[in-house]
């Protein structure tokens, strides 16, 4: 078979392999399509503290595929199944696995990590993953592709349950991405009166003016504080999202909510990059920050059951296909910052 590895930051090299060959207690599932993460992205430039120097790793933790071969000490999943998988296996003893927060373990282990994930033609489903919860049988009504993106939109609405949105709240994001839009889409769906959307490239801006957002700003040409201002009656929004890695924007953030009002710190930033917050604001206006990470086996349970239901669009954020030759190509594209979602379709 055929497996996009990851060599050292940014060699991956297509490279030809033996079918992985499970234990009694394993699956094998034949990857159908595997889209390329802001978190590859960053293992590609600059590598995993997880992953040591001149160890080889199969990247990829946004997939779907087809179970071929099922070990004969395992129940429940049969050849032929369409599944999916939530990425980070949790130990299962700690105590926040204890509490469902999977995500959150501090032994964790993860496909495109620590386990091969989903560049490759065949991909080997360890035990842990099987009996911790974390494979997912696919609708029928879903496509592969679909399917593979169902685990960003999961990590999207681990942050966004927190925030609790309801039909008063006006919402602002930062960052039209795919991860924006996933959140642009989860505040249409949760009945926000009003959606924000703010970013740096018109292109970028029309792309997803169809998904809905009430508001387009384009920050390289807009004061975005005083247009917040201007739109809100000086009030602020109620929630903001930052969807992009750009430190200014917590502060930011923080400045553009109403009393009251919530944030998420969804992108994460650079290992030691400081940010300095007006807490005085925080303070005497009742604000709420929220940090997520991940997604948590519930989450990706509730994330996949919105793209199932057609409440999230999932299949509109894919723009560019790739086969598993031209891995390394897909990568390049994605770190230029063209399209939306990068798939690869290793099959």
């Amino acid at each position: 078979m055929k497996a996009a590895v990851y060599r050292r930051p940014g060699v991956i090299a297509v490279e030809e392999r033996d079918v992985p060959r499970i234990r009694d207690d394993e699956i094998l599932v034949k990857i159908r399509a595997a889209s390329i993460c802001g978190t590859d992205l960053r293992i590609y430039r600059g590598g995993h503290f997880k992953i040591d120097a001149g160890e080889a790793r199969v990247l990829g933790h946004e997939l779907s595929g087809e179970i071929v071969e099922v070990g004969s000490y395992v129940t429940g999943w049969s050849v032929g199944q369409r599944v999916s998988v939530a990425p980070n296996v949790g130990c299962g003893r700690c105590e926040m696995c204890r509490q469902g927060y999977n995500n959150m373990c501090v032994d964790y282990e993860a496909f495109g990590i620590t386990f091969d994930g989903g560049f490759e033609q065949h991909m080997r489903i360890p035990a842990a993953a099987i009996y911790e919860g974390n494979l997912f049988e696919v609708p029928d009504s879903l496509t592969w592709e679909e399917a593979a993106v169902v685990e960003p939109l999961s990590c999207c609405y681990n942050a966004w349950k927190d925030l609790k949105v309801t039909p008063e709240d006006s919402v602002l994001i930062i960052g039209p991405g795919s991860i924006g839009i996933c959140f642009l889409q989860l505040a249409k769906t949760w009945g926000a009166r009003q959606v924000i959307m703010v970013g740096r490239r018109d292109s970028r801006l029309a792309e997803i003016e169809r998904f809905g957002a009430d508001v387009l700003i384009n920050s390289t040409k807009t004061d975005v504080a005083k247009e917040i201002g201007r739109i809100t009656g000086g009030r602020g929004v109620d929630v903001v999202i930052t969807a992009a890695s750009a430190p200014e924007l917590q502060p930011l953030a923080i400045h553009l909510l109403a009393r009251r009002g919530r944030v998420n710190f969804f992108a994460g930033l650079h290992r030691g990059t400081m940010v300095e917050l007006d807490t005085n604001r925080l303070h005497y206006w009742g604000l709420q920050v929220f940090g997520t990470t991940g997604s948590s086996i519930q989450d990706y349970h509730k994330a996949l059951k919105l793209v199932e239901n057609r409440q999230v669009n999932v299949a509109d954020i894919i723009s560019h296909r790739f086969g598993i030759e031209e891995t390394a190509e897909a990568f390049r594209f994605a770190l230029s910052g063209q399209g939306m979602k990068s798939v690869v379709l290793p099959n």
